[in-house]
């Protein structure tokens, strides 16, 4: 099997496994907040407390994965042009 063959397989294989992702659970863990939702803040003892909601996932912990939005958005756009 020749070099750009194998490369192009790959590439395939990681981006349907993308997708089948997307499509499984379309919602990952916030980047910002790690799933949790707020931040966390130690007192003035040095326990832990919990901070502020995080203002990208709205303190859900949850986030819509890239590839969804991009099938959101042109599913979106296809119905809008279908009418």
């Amino acid at each position: 099997m020749s070099l750009p063959l194998l490369a192009t397989a790959c590439l395939l294989i990681v981006t349907f496994g993308y997708g089948v992702t997307c499509w499984l659970s379309p919602f990952g863990d916030c980047r910002k907040c790690t799933g949790m939702g707020h931040a966390l803040k130690a007192d003035r003892k040095g326990r832990l407390k919990r901070g502020k909601d995080c203002r990208r996932c709205h303190a859900t912990g949850k986030r819509i994965r890239v590839g969804r939005w991009i099938y959101n958005r042109a599913a979106r756009t296809y119905r809008a042009g279908t009418r």
